[in-house]
Order: structure tokens, then C-alpha cells, then sequence
């Protein structure tokens, strides 16, 4: 599935990533690794497993693009002292990714600029082409924006069953990436939070098993209340995470 946001065309990969192959640049957001050790620290004991498997997609990812440039739109790491808690094998992992092209983090506001102490370059945003890659999208009007943070999510009724599915949500003009963490939750796309962002129509691209789906065209937003926090305790879909339909 390709779109163009602001003259740029991207590749939406169903793991929940975008590709953009003018730039030669594979675009994440929200890994939150080490979110298991993190809620370990607080004595809500999750399987210790997240950065393992979000690492075991980045590679599939990089393998599949080949990019020259991979750009981790903030909330890289659950936590600032995220980096420390990495054991052995997954520093070596994401040392052998990071060198392996240039790396970009983008700062966020669980993490700011932490993850230089593994390499790569940290920016508060940056622009390349067409886009402007930041963590937290603004309101109003910001052509070319490319963020996450806000982990937007949509319900989708397929064989007489209701999915909620992780997505992208975008105008055209910008884009808020889904999360890509194994243990990140999401916000529905109908939130208030969206509001300020998506003021005439949009469209939600809800991430499949093999493909990406367009799934939703609508003149503004329907708002619902939130009903989740940012921290709270990932759903079991969640940790299934996002390949599992």
C-alpha cells in the first residue's frame, strides 16, 4: 500500500512501518523498548520479551528496504534508563542495526535524547524532502509532518467479527504513524486527541497479517472520550503484537 503525503510517497508496511523510497528512508515510531522492564520495576511483572521481538521486526524490516536511513520517530526507549536495562544480546542486536546505516532519533518525551548513548544522531525533529519528522504531532496546520505518539488504533468487522487494529491516519498533507512496540496499547482514532489534527476528511490504514487496508474516509472526527492512559498496561493484543490479526 503507497500514499503521498505532501508530494512524497511512502510505502506503508502492515508491521507498521513506512518506507520512503526517494529518500531511502524506513520510518518507526513509538518502540518503547524495555516497557516489560520498566513495568518489572513497579511490580507488574510482563514477559521480559518486548525489545527481543520489536528487534526481531526492525531486522525483517531492514532486511526487506535495505534503507540507508532509518528514522525512530521518539519513544524509542519506555523509559530514560531504558539503554542500561538492555541485556547483552539485544545491545549487540540493535549496535549491529544502528551501524548498519545512517540512525536517527527522533527525541520523546519518555525518552528524550537517551538513546545516543548507543549511536546514531539525535534530532527533536527533522526534515528531509517533503517531511518533517517529529515525535509528537502539533495542532493546526503542518504540512509534511510525519509523527506517532499518539498510538491510534481502528475497529475493523470482518467474517462477523469486530478487530481492533493498530493504523496510520492521514490527510495527505501529514501523517501520525501507529506504535510499533510489542507491548504499546493504542487510542482510538475517533479520540479527542485527533481532533485538532484531522479537521476535514482523512483516511485510516488499518495494518493486516500481509497488507495494509484502507478502512475509514470521513469528513472530521467523531470524538469519543479517552478511556485509556499512555502507561497503561498493554492488552493482550498487544502483546500478541501487531502481526497477529
Amino acid at each position: 500500500m503507497t500514499v503521498i503525503v505532501n508530494g512524497e510517497t511512502l510505502a506503508l508496511d502492515p508491521a507498521g512501518a513506512a518506507y520512503c523510497p526517494a529518500e531511502s528512508t524506513l520510518v518507526l515510531a513509538d518502540l518503547h523498548f524495555e516497557k516489560g522492564s520498566s513495568f518489572a520495576r513497579r511490580g507488574n511483572m510482563l514477559p521480559p520479551y518486548d525489545t527481543k521481538e520489536t528487534l526481531a521486526r526492525i531486522a525483517a524490516l531492514v532486511a526487506r528496504y535495505a534503507p540507508a536511513r532509518v528514522i525512530s520517530l521518539g519513544d524509542s526507549f519506555h523509559d530514560p534508563e531504558g539503554p542500561a536495562r538492555l541485556d547483552a544480546a539485544s545491545r549487540a542486536h540493535l549496535t549491529h542495526l544502528i551501524d548498519a546505516c545512517e540512525w536517527i532519533w527522533i527525541e520523546g518525551n519518555h525518552d528524550a535524547s537517551s538513546p545516543s548513548v548507543l549511536g546514531g544522531r539525535v534530532y527533536s525533529e527533522i526534515a528531509i524532502g517533503g517531511l518533517l519528522f517529529r515525535h509528537e504531532p502539533q495542532a493546526g496546520r503542518h504540512t509534511g509532518e510525519i509523527a506517532g505518539h499518539l498510538h491510534p488504533c481502528t475497529s475493523v468487522s470482518r467474517r462477523g467479527r469486530t478487530l481492533r487494529r493498530r493504523c496510520f491516519l492521514t490527510d495527505g498533507t501529514r501523517m501520525v504513524m501507529p506504535s510499533f512496540g510489542a507491548y504499546t496499547g493504542g487510542l482510538d482514532m475517533r479520540d479527542e486527541a485527533f481532533a485538532p489534527l484531522f479537521a476535514d476528511s482523512f483516511l485510516a490504514y488499518a495494518l493486516g497479517t500481509s497488507r495494509v487496508y484502507a478502512v475509514a474516509a470521513r469528513g472530521g472526527l467523531q470524538v469519543l472520550r479517552r478511556k485509556i492512559t499512555e502507561d497503561s498496561q498493554p492488552s493482550i493484543i498487544a502483546i500478541a503484537t501487531a502481526d497477529n490479526p
